[in-house]
């Protein structure tokens, strides 16, 4: 059996942390890793509490920072698959086993979970902000259009990576900030890594973690630069 390991960013997660812990299938994961990134609450404390291997950032790094240094550790302790997953309880990690199998069986590369597959659950039914619903189907048709990805939805905080992802992909110069997950699917689709998903039902309630109109914008521009970017450089290496 590969050595998964689920690594969880976290910044103030504590009201929901444990929820999410409850909900990991033990028997299929070898090792939780937390990264917290200078939080204010008692989430590391939780964390501890709980068995959770906890990695403290010196300053704030920012949700992708955050991910670099998980994604380092969780290779460093030999992880076959790594399943990164939001420690806010919005998506659902019992659907883990079903998230890894395709990695497992040597088909896929890369899996998402999807909110949009998930149905009225995942989307505005679900409880999902209009503005980021319409933001959501933009951005994953102009990422499909310029990917070819053919994904329902490529803004999940449920991902899984093999082994072999993570040591081809330069993440570590990827930015610190929200787009960080899209400059990995533009690797990702630059090294013809498979990428697949499945339907995650997602929670949208107070607690769990939401980013703001103004983050959102911005982080829409930064999605669309980093299409641009990509279809530049695949119109540079054809010439």
């Amino acid at each position: 059996m590969p050595k998964t390991i689920v690594i969880m960013p976290a910044y103030n997660a504590a009201k929901t942390l444990r929820r999410t812990y409850e909900d990991i299938p033990k028997d299929i994961v070898s090792e939780i890793i937390l990264g917290d990134d200078c939080s204010h609450d008692n989430t590391i404390e939780i964390a501890r509490s709980l068995g959770i291997k906890v990695l403290k950032t010196p300053l704030n790094l920012g949700y992708g920072g955050n991910q670099k240094m998980l994604y380092d550790a969780a290779l460093k302790e030999g992880a076959d698959i790594i399943v990164m997953i939001h420690p806010d309880w919005q998506y659902d990690a019992t659907k883990i086993p079903q998230l890894i199998a395709p990695i497992i069986k040597g088909e896929k590369d890369v899996m998402l979970g999807s909110r949009i597959l998930g149905g009225k659950r995942g989307t505005l039914a679900g409880g999902m902000p209009i503005y980021k619903f319409i933001s959501n189907r933009f951005l994953t048709l102009c990422e499909n259009l310029t990917l070819g990805l053919k994904l329902s939805e490529y803004h999940t905080g449920m991902r899984a990576y093999s082994r072999k992802v993570l040591e081809t992909v330069p993440y570590q110069k990827n930015s610190d900030n929200f787009v960080f997950d899209t400059e990995f699917l533009a690797e990702a689709a630059a090294n013809k890594f498979r990428v697949g998903e499945i339907a995650i039902p997602c929670r949208y309630f107070s607690e769990a973690s939401s980013v703001n109109f103004v983050n959102s914008t911005i982080y829409g521009l930064q999605t669309l630069s980093v299409c641009w970017h990509y279809l530049v450089d695949k119109a540079r290496y054809k010439n």
